[in-house]
């Protein structure tokens, strides 16, 4: 093992900082779980929200037939029906 060693106050900066960016982290979290899906989510949010891939996506959403609007060429989904469809995933999987 190697053991390396600093000036405290060179320590004392590291911790600074990494405490600087916990709290950048913690106000991002909390930023994150204030939002509610209220709004139109594409499929990018959708596969964020979900944690899956968007090839994964565009196969639940071919088999699955979840609801959407195309504007433009871009797919949108209503909030409340990504929200059946997760209430849906935890139902077929609970049992």
């Amino acid at each position: 093992m190697e053991v390396i060693n600093i000036e405290a106050r060179t320590f004392e900066a590291m911790i600074e900082r990494f405490e600087a960016f916990a709290r950048k982290i913690n106000l991002l979290c909390d930023q994150s779980e204030d939002k509610e899906m209220k709004e139109w989510l594409d499929s990018q949010e959708v596969c964020m929200i979900l944690d899956i891939s968007k090839r994964k996506w565009q196969y639940l959403r071919n088999f699955h037939k979840i609801p959407y609007s195309m504007l433009n060429g871009k797919i949108y989904y209503k909030p409340e029906d990504i929200r059946k469809y997760i209430e849906l995933e935890r139902g077929e999987h609970g049992k």
